[in-house]
C-alpha cells in the first residue's frame, strides 16, 4: 500500500477510537515506556506534545519531572523545515498551538543533541522492521540525520497503527524500539 492510503487508513481507524480507549489505551502504552530500561537510564528524554489521535505523553513527561529527569519537546521550526530540541517545565504555558492543533514551545532553552538519551517520537504508522510513516514533511528523518545524535530513538503508538510493511525510500529513518499498548518491540539493527 502507498503511502498516502496507508495515511488515510490509519488516520480513519485513531479517528474511530474513542476518548476512553485512547486514554487508556496511552496510560498503558506509557508505563510500558516508563518501565524500560531505556527511559530508566534516561538523563534527557525528547518527547512531542501529543496531538488528539496520538498517544497522549503527558504521563510519561509528568513521571519523568518526578524523577528529575530533563525533558525537551520539538519546536518546529517551519521556515527551515527542522525540529529543534527544547526544554520545556510545563505543559500548561509557554506553548502555542498551531493550525491543525501541533503545539509548539514559544521560548525554551535549546538542548544539545548529544544531551539527548531517548527520542519519543510518534507516527502514524509502524512496521515490525522499525519503519515509520510520519505525517510526510520528514521532520522527525531529518532530526535523526543528525551526527551527534547518540539517542535510542523509540516510536509510541497505538497497536492499531502496527501495520505489516511500510514503502520506504532512502531518507526515511527506522526506530530502535517501538511501544505500543500490547508490547514493546526491539529492533536489531547490525
Amino acid at each position: 500500500m502507498n503511502k498516502d492510503n496507508l495515511r488515510r487508513q490509519i488516520r480513519q481507524i485513531t479517528r474511530q477510537m474513542t476518548v476512553q480507549q485512547k486514554y487508556e489505551k496511552s496510560n498503558i502504552a506509557c508505563q510500558r515506556l516508563i518501565e524500560t530500561p531505556e527511559f530508566q537510564r534516561a538523563n534527557v528524554i525528547m518527547a512531542y506534545l501529543s496531538l488528539p489521535n496520538e498517544i497522549d505523553t503527558a504521563q510519561l513527561i509528568l513521571y519523568a519531572w518526578q524523577h528529575r529527569k530533563n525533558v525537551a519537546v520539538p519546536k518546529v521550526s517551519w521556515q527551515q523545515r527542522h525540529l529543534i530540541p527544547v526544554q520545556i517545565h510545563s505543559l500548561d504555558t509557554g506553548l502555542s498551538t498551531e493550525p491543525g492543533g501541533l503545539r509548539n514551545p514559544i521560548s525554551g532553552l535549546p538542548v544539545p543533541i548529544e544531551d539527548i538519551d531517548i527520542v519519543v517520537t510518534p507516527g502514524l504508522a509502524f512496521d515490525r522492521d522499525g519503519n515509520r510513516l510520519g505525517r510526510g514533511g520528514s521532520y522527525y528523518d531529518r532530526f535523526f540525520e543528525h551526527k551527534t545524535l547518540k539517542a535510542v530513538k523509540c516510536g509510541l503508538a497505538f497497536n492499531e497503527q502496527i501495520t505489516e510493511s511500510i514503502d520506504t525510500s532512502e531518507h526515511d529513518k527506522p526506530v530502535d524500539m517501538l511501544i505500543t499498548d500490547k508490547e514493546v518491540i526491539y529492533f536489531n539493527k547490525s
